[in-house]
């Protein structure tokens, strides 16, 4: 008898959990330095941890400075924050903003829509509780990377429908952004890619565990229709990665409504490159993350 997604999915936890807070070492950034606190917030769908990472004391950007909401990958499965420690750091001090790597719920344990839940309830406190945290609420940025992309269009697109705040950029890197086509064709020119169609099928099974939400906009936001009216977006995506072509299908969408979109494919990368390179493009997508942050933020 096969194994149900949710023991697989424990199984990946307890397989990949470790694999995946390992960085390059040429990515690190070590030579950074690193300010970080801890804190907690009472979201709809239980209480969340949060590292906050400081600018550096020598940063010219006037306090209170901006921030940036920040959600992790690991296929909606995975809880390892600390992956995103040298995205955060890099970021912190090179676009002078503070930074909010958020622990989410992660499936099976907590499947949809608790993450969604708590990903857009952290942004909306930080967005409402700057004055308190050294940070400007009304100078906001949020983006994630695979499964914290998808979570970061969800909290974009809920904000808009909610009229609550409005970020002024989102990042899309390399996201999941339709859970309802069959992952075997979702294709990549490299014969071996990162993500392989029976590990997507787990994530989604264990994410989105009724299959009449995979459709949902919050989970598949890629095949919604109504995109008017959301944030200006930076949308990263990898010529190797299986999730290549429904994130440049997005950019192009998100700019047929009107959207303001910096799309850029990294070339011979798979997914997962800003982590495990190599390390040319790591950096240079990075880069490009903080350096469209810092232009969004000061304005």
């Amino acid at each position: 008898m096969p194994f149900s997604p949710g023991i697989q999915a424990r199984g990946i936890q307890l397989l990949l959990g470790g694999m995946m807070s390992r960085v390059h070492k040429d990515l690190r950034f070590t030579d950074i330095p690193k300010r970080t606190e801890s804190l907690q917030v009472e979201t709809g769908a239980g209480p969340v941890a949060c590292t906050v990472y400081r600018p550096p004391s020598t940063t010219d950007t006037p306090a209170p400075a901006p921030v940036y909401v920040n959600f992790h990958g690991g296929g909606f499965v995975v809880a390892r924050p600390e992956q995103d420690d040298h995205i955060c750091r890099y970021i912190a001090a090179t676009a002078g903003c503070v930074v909010i790597n958020v622990d989410y719920a992660v499936a099976p344990q907590r499947p949809f829509p608790a993450p969604v839940t708590q990903a857009y309830d952290v942004t909306a406190w930080v967005a409402e509780n700057g004055p308190a945290n050294g940070w400007d609420g009304s100078r906001l940025a949020v983006g994630g990377h695979s499964a914290g992309a998808s979570l970061t269009a969800a909290v974009c697109r809920t904000a808009r429908d909610r009229g609550t705040f409005t970020p002024r950029l989102q990042i899309i890197d390399s996201a999941p952004l339709d859970q309802v086509g069959d992952p075997a064709t979702k294709h990549s020119p490299i014969a071996k890619p990162l993500l392989t169609p029976h590990l997507m099928r787990v994530f989604t099974a264990a994410y989105v565990p009724n299959s009449a939400d995979r459709a949902h906009p919050l989970v598949s936001p890629g095949l919604a229709d109504d995109l008017a009216g959301l944030p200006p977006a930076l949308v990263i995506t990898a010529e190797n990665d299986r999730l290549r072509d429904e994130g440049d299908a997005y950019a192009k969408a998100l700019d047929a409504a009107g959207v303001s979109v910096t799309h850029r494919v990294f070339e011979g990368v798979d997914h997962y490159f800003t982590h495990t390179g190599p390390v040319p493009a790591g950096k240079e997508a990075i880069e490009l993350m903080a350096t469209t942050l810092r232009t969004a933020l000061s304005t």
